[in-house]
């Protein structure tokens, strides 16, 4: 398979206004992904197009629009809505594909876009292959006119479709009655439709990062900065809270007394609660990253559950579902994924399945985390000049197994190469502090001298 120009792993990403993130680029790849559902589905593609709260997201909007209706096919524009909403809508209004035009975590200079498939699922490589191959050379898309040119409407109700889907997942005897929460939108595609849904179910909300003015999305709040909800959840004596980042597919949250609840450990009291309301399915896993707390593994195992860890992110936790089955997964980031409910991860939707678990067990969030230790883990950076395969350096490899006849069963090491820089990344996790810290130094050593 060729290598991507344009398409990372998480759709096209960078600067906007500069290439690839341009109004030119985002009208060519409108041309493109209408095109392409002509050619294989529809006549007239129906295409969702949702957003996050960017300034830039005007731009990107209206010109993947116009690449839609110049090649025929039908534009619905929601307007702000979560990348787990879009998914959503984009399989309840039987829609070819769906857009989400939005960056995630990242700083508001910064957007991009991601497409799913007409079951709300991101798009395999080898399409996104195809797609790229005609925003590169426009004209292999066939040019459209007269009454072959399609349209666009906004169609703000959509979002009403998203609420009451994911007011659904938390079971019906429960409700949010007697909780208060507090709630950061980050500024970004949930700040409105998240205080909603926990209103709705009962809960007093207390928002935070609701006033986005196209700049501030991120900004000092939300998932990657819960600082501000800490302090809010003290001050306000609430029960929990709540952070979403910028497009609402993942979440921090905080307990009572303001403590950040670690994301493995958030993984680890769902994968519990799912095998103890026979949620788990028949494969009894819980699917996650190489990424992801050895202490995690360990107590999942302790419940009978088997962890699966594939590559970094969350596309390829769910595609690993796919094939094998399973129903849960998810990422320490806060990238929970609950398959019998949505095709991607859902911030909104992962705090209703964690407050459904302290109802379920009738404790405290602090206490189910208290439960998992997650074991001391120390990473170290190694600058390098050459790639080799870790496993076919001699001296690496034998490094490697005496470090890991020393941790035994409870724990584990992990050598990796950084994706965007020449680094490799050594990570040791154990029981015991002392010998992850010698062991970490001793591979970091053996590392450098072979690679640097």
């Amino acid at each position: 398979m060729s290598a991507r120009k344009l398409f990372g792993t998480d759709g096209i990403r960078g600067k906007a206004n500069i290439y690839p993130m341009t109004g030119e680029v985002a009208f060519v790849l409108g041309r493109a992904v209408t095109s392409y559902f002509q050619k294989n589905f529809s006549k007239k593609p129906l295409i969702i197009i949702g957003k996050d709260t960017r300034l830039s997201c005007y731009m990107l909007e209206q010109a993947f629009s116009a690449g839609v209706c110049s090649q025929g096919g039908r534009a619905i524009l929601t307007g702000p809505l979560p990348t787990p909403g879009v998914a959503f809508v984009t399989q309840s209004m039987r829609a070819d594909a769906g857009v989400m035009i939005s960056a995630s975590h990242n700083s508001f200079e910064d957007n991009g876009i991601k497409i799913f498939d007409r079951t709300g699922h991101k798009l395999p490589d080898e399409i996104e292959i195809e797609l790229e191959k005609m925003v590169l050379d426009p004209s292999l898309i066939p040019q459209k006119t007269g009454n072959q040119l399609g349209n666009a409407k906004r169609l703000d109700e959509v979002i009403g479709r998203y609420i009451v889907h994911t007011k659904a997942a938390l079971s019906p005897q429960y409700s949010l009655e007697g909780l208060r929460i507090v709630v950061d939108g980050a500024n970004g595609a949930g700040y409105k439709l998240a205080p909603t849904v926990f209103e709705e179910l009962g809960a007093e909300v207390i928002s935070l990062g609701n006033t986005p003015n196209g700049t501030n999305i991120n900004e000092a709040c939300g998932a990657l900065h819960p600082q501000a909800c800490a302090e809010a959840v003290k001050k306000y004596r609430a029960d929990l809270g709540v952070c979403l980042d910028g497009d609402g597919d993942r979440l921090t949250i905080v307990d009572h007394g303001g403590n950040v609840i670690h994301g493995d450990k958030l993984i680890g009291i769902c994968g519990k609660f799912l095998k103890d309301n026979q949620e788990i399915g028949p494969t009894r896993e819980v699917v996650g990253t190489v990424m992801s707390n050895f202490g995690l593994e360990y107590f999942l195992k302790e419940q009978g559950l088997n962890f699966i860890r594939t590559q970094v992110g969350d596309r390829y936790i769910v595609e690993h579902m796919r094939q094998s089955g399973a129903l849960f997964g998810g990422e320490p980031s806060g990238h929970l994924v609950f398959k019998k409910y949505s095709t991607t991860g859902d911030g909104i939707l992962a705090a209703l399945k964690v407050i459904e678990s302290i109802k379920f067990y009738d404790r405290d969030l602090s206490e189910l985390a208290n439960e998992i230790e997650l074991f001391p883990q120390e990473m170290k950076n190694v600058i390098i000049s050459k790639r080799l395969p870790f496993e076919e350096v001699p001296e690496i490899k034998k490094a490697m197994t005496e470090a890991e006849s020393k941790l035994g069963k409870e724990g584990r090491i992990l050598l990796r190469y950084s994706g965007t820089e020449a680094l490799a990344r050594v990570m040791v996790e154990g029981r015991d502090q002392n010998l992850v810290h010698s062991l970490c130094s001793e591979l970091t050593q053996v590392v450098t001298k072979v690679l640097g």
